[in-house]
């Protein structure tokens, strides 16, 4: 027995290890950008990095799930984490950023395998009734992970070199297929089912193209463009096609029968928007601390570290009473505090103290901290063992969808606002309507060389202008939120499933 919960303790850390770095890898690339194009070039082409690491980890979430249901979760990890390993080793090497972007693809197409599959591990290993405890410590390492990132890329870049932003995936890697090879004994009772080809080609493209549309638009082409509209287009016509194809198919990639299912469907849902406002915290409040405080780029890492802490604590009580009571429940907890945190944060200005913005950190990350254990636990409540990996990667699927919008919709309204906020702050600068401003480039506003140099009432309207346009973003995530809340009363006073265990629950 005592061997037993001994290598349940590996395997389980060996999940720990592969989603700490399938997490990361969504945000410690962007502290490293600046050098990176700096070593390499290719300034026009950098928002590719990151976008086609997330292109490929989104298309590949819901096909992994349905190939661990049909032939077993563990090669598929194994398969996952090599591949991830060979894309992070590629990409230390890269000489030029057309070989990163290609090499970050074969990243990202081992990363969408990590995550939503040792999520579905543990709860194959675990009965239900320990399950919160374990889907708790996941979703802590996942919040952790995600806003640690940047951080921890800041720190390798200027301690060593950007190159060990992805050579440190490999240590991290070798340790997590090992325990996972070595100690976990899966059941071999899968049953064989067709493979939807139609509908994981339809799906690819489909994500594909609206992936590369929101990281394009308003950036390297006009949204109103032909290129944009294109691939909009493209997008609009290949998901009708999917969803078209999935209604037929005998076992479709993404079974929409589940969203029948009350407490899934609303899980789905609140991913979703979740992930789309999470995901600014970790993008704006860097930057309002660089550009409003005059914070060092490590200072704007740091400063996510109380969020960190307060989605940890979050995930774990999430984890620890989901058997106690319903997820509606907690639930509900999470949302009151996720809204309050925010709104606290709509209402910085520069003149908010650092120990006000830790305690606003505290309490979004707190509320946030509950959905990375609860909604992937409703996800999979009550399933049928071979239709868990299915359910736990279209959860996947849908935060990870939702914070790319998220990145996009409200990156664009942040850069609308700051602009127009500009030309408000400076007009008649100069003896005409933002005549001055052109002699001074906001950019400067995050080097702390410069913002010395800076005429004080430049430097001023710049850094309103900033802090105006991110606490309106943060006040437009409100709404989200706020529909949220919607959702969370519509999930039902369904609770974790009684053990019923059976031999697949628990391992031999």
């Amino acid at each position: 027995m005592a061997n037993k919960e001994g290598n349940l303790k590996l395997v389980v850390a060996g999940l720990l290890l592969g989603i700490l770095m399938a997490a990361m890898d969504n945000t410690i690339v962007a502290t490293a950008m600046g050098t990176i194009v700096a070593d390499l070039g290719g300034f026009d082409k950098f928002v590719w990095v990151t976008g086609s690491y997330m292109v490929a980890v989104m298309a590949g979430m819901p096909i992994y799930g349905k190939l661990s249901d049909m032939y077993g979760r563990k090669r598929f990890f194994i398969f996952g984490l090599l591949v991830f390993l060979l894309g992070s080793a590629l990409c230390g090497l890269a000489q030029s950023m057309e070989q990163l972007i290609a090499f970050r693809v074969i990243q990202g197409i081992g990363g969408g395998a990590l995550m939503p599959i040792a999520f579905t591990i543990v709860f194959d290993l675990f009965p239900p009734e320990k399950r919160g405890k374990m889907t708790g410590l996941l979703g802590a390492v996942f919040g952790t992970s995600s806003v640690l990132g940047p951080l921890l890329g800041a720190f390798i870049t200027d301690a060593i070199s950007w190159h060990w932003v992805f050579y440190i995936n490999v240590p991290i890697g070798i340790a997590s297929f090992y325990l996972i090879f070595r100690y976990y004994k899966e059941s071999l009772e899968h049953r064989e089912q067709k493979i939807d080809w139609w509908g994981a080609i339809t799906l690819v493209i489909a994500v594909v193209s609206l992936m590369f549309a929101l990281e394009l638009g308003g950036k390297t082409y006009a949204w109103d463009s032909t290129q944009i509209v294109s691939l909009f287009t493209i997008f609009t016509v290949f998901f009708i096609v999917f969803f078209a194809v999935e209604q037929k198919a005998s076992e479709p990639i993404i079974s929409f029968w589940m969203f029948k299912k009350r407490l899934f469907a609303t899980s789905q849902i609140l991913g979703f928007l979740y992930g789309s406002t999470f995901i600014i915290l970790a993008v704006f409040i860097p930057i309002f601390v660089q550009a409003v405080y005059g914070g060092s780029a490590s200072q704007a890492g740091l400063v996510l570290t109380p969020m960190m802490l307060g989605s940890v604590a979050g995930s774990m009580i999430g984890g620890i009473f989901q058997a106690r009571t319903s997820f509606r429940n907690l639930m509900i907890i999470s949302v009151i505090s996720y809204f309050t945190g925010m709104y606290l944060l709509s209402g910085m200005t520069p003149d908010t103290t650092r120990m006000m913005l830790t305690l606003f950190m505290i309490i979004v990350g707190f509320g946030m901290g509950f959905s990375f254990s609860l909604l992937p636990a409703a996800s999979i409540n009550k399933m049928e063992f071979r239709y868990r990996g299915s359910a736990n990667s279209t959860n996947a699927f849908l935060r990870s969808l939702g914070m790319t919008l998220g990145v996009a919709i409200f990156g664009s309204i942040q850069n609308r606002i700051f602009t127009d906020k500009l030309m408000e702050n400076f007009k008649g600068f100069g003896g005409g309507a933002g005549a001055g401003l052109p002699k001074f480039d906001p950019q400067k506003i995050f080097q702390a060389s410069e913002r010395a140099h800076i005429p004080p009432e430049v430097l001023n309207g710049l850094i309103h202008a900033m802090s105006d346009s991110i606490t309106t973003v943060f006040t437009y995530a409100l709404f989200p939120i706020a529909i949220s809340a919607v959702f969370v009363i519509l999930m039902g006073n369904e609770r974790v499933e009684k053990s019923k265990q059976p031999k697949q629950e628990a391992q031999k």
